[in-house]
């Protein structure tokens, strides 16, 4: 399984980073990941993949989506995770390499702490709560894990981009 290549990961960023953005937003403001946010990450890949990637890799890559849909499912089936969490990580699955799976754990535990901190941080602050007092993620005792899925499929690709394999 190759590497993704630093021009294929500019060419999935502005689109990944809008549909993160959207997606974070959502799952704060209602704590739902949105199914057509999922739809377009996915056809984000289908689409462009087969444009920026070696066609092995591309094929290796898309193989992610069935297997993480998968064991979503059983995960949510479990009440460890809900159900849109789930898809969304199956929709980001094929975006990353499989031989960066270190990075990748090493990432969203790092983006996964900062992201919970500044969520708890934000809705202690008293003018965040007015500007943003319908948010639902700020009653909730859950989190809102689409900020933190979408923050670590940003700066992937965004390391990637940058520092390239």
């Amino acid at each position: 399984m190759a590497a993704m290549p630093a021009h294929a990961a500019m060419a999935f960023l502005p689109f990944a980073l809008a549909i993160g953005i959207w997606v974070s937003w959502s799952d704060m403001k209602f704590m739902r990941i949105p199914n057509l946010a999922v739809i377009a990450l996915a056809l984000v890949f289908v689409v462009i993949g087969p444009l920026v990637l070696p066609w092995h890799g591309y094929l290796w890559q898309l193989v992610h989506f069935p297997v993480l849909l998968g064991v979503g499912f059983v995960l949510n089936l479990a009440r460890a995770m809900g159900a849109g969490d789930a898809k969304y990580i199956a929709a980001m699955a094929p975006f990353f390499a499989a031989n960066d799976a270190m990075i990748i754990a090493l990432l969203l535990s790092a983006v996964l702490l900062a992201a919970f901190a500044t969520h708890r941080i934000l809705r202690q602050v008293p003018a965040m709560r007015r500007a943003t007092v319908d948010w639902e993620s700020w009653q909730r005792r859950d989190f809102p894990m689409g900020f933190a899925l979408s923050g670590v499929l940003i700066f992937y690709l965004a390391l990637v981009a940058v520092f390239g394999h």
